[in-house]
């Protein structure tokens, strides 16, 4: 066997799936099968999604392991997802949330 045929993919027997397409804030964003909407996100050069409470500062992924909520973002119209659990699916839209994203919810 060469050694440039010697990649992880092929010694586990790996069949990716092609890449589909989820949207952020209307922008079309590619996303491979597996991949989180915060790994997506981050592939495409998009690092915030979310803004503070107070102040409006921007958040993204942090801790990337669901624990400190910096990544919350609106998926498919649900607030507070953790982006970084989520898995995304062809078709997701994710939007940026702003504040603590109960905004147009009944509470």
């Amino acid at each position: 066997m060469a050694r440039d045929s010697r990649t992880p993919a092929r010694l586990v027997g790996a069949a990716p799936r092609a890449a589909f397409e989820i949207t952020f804030d209307g922008r079309p964003v590619p996303a491979l099968s597996g991949q989180s909407v915060a790994a997506a996100l981050w592939a495409a050069g998009i690092l915030a999604w979310r803004t503070t409470r107070v102040g409006g500062r921007p958040r993204g992924a942090f801790c990337g392991i669901g624990q400190c909520h910096d990544c919350l973002a609106t998926v498919n119209g649900r607030p507070n997802r953790r982006a970084c659990l989520v898995p995304a699916r062809p078709g997701d839209a994710v939007t940026t949330q702003e504040g603590h994203g109960r905004a147009g919810l009944d509470t």
